[in-house]
């Protein structure tokens, strides 16, 4: 199967693509501060799980789907800090929240079959 055609990478694109509608919301200064690491660590989570999916041996399948993970773990910090500095409305990161859980839990599934 081509890592296009994995749901947990669909899901994760869907995430990428809601970090960036709420991008515009964060203060102009914040362009080269939580706004970068923020839109970095959302497309960081479909690319390493594409370069994942097209790795040979189990081994970096594994590594590339925990780094997936772990930036999906900033992203979800970085909206929470977000959220609690009032950058970001609660009522609008409701949907991208639910995907993002969604998509951690999917994850965690796929790296307990890398075990």
């Amino acid at each position: 199967m081509h890592y296009k055609d994995a749901v947990v990478w669909k899901k994760a694109m869907t995430v990428a693509s809601e970090i960036y509608r709420l991008a515009p919301l964060l203060p102009r200064e914040e362009v080269y501060g939580i706004r970068s690491q923020l839109t970095r660590a959302a497309v960081s989570v479909p690319c390493n799980i594409a370069e994942g999916w097209t790795r040979e041996s189990m081994r970096e399948k594994a590594h590339f789907l925990a780094i997936a993970h772990g930036s999906l773990s900033e992203l979800e910090t970085l909206v929470t800090l977000c959220e609690e500095i009032g950058w970001f409305p609660i009522a609008q990161t409701r949907d991208p929240r639910a995907v993002i859980d969604e998509t951690s839990r999917m994850l965690t599934t796929l790296r307990r079959r890398q075990r």
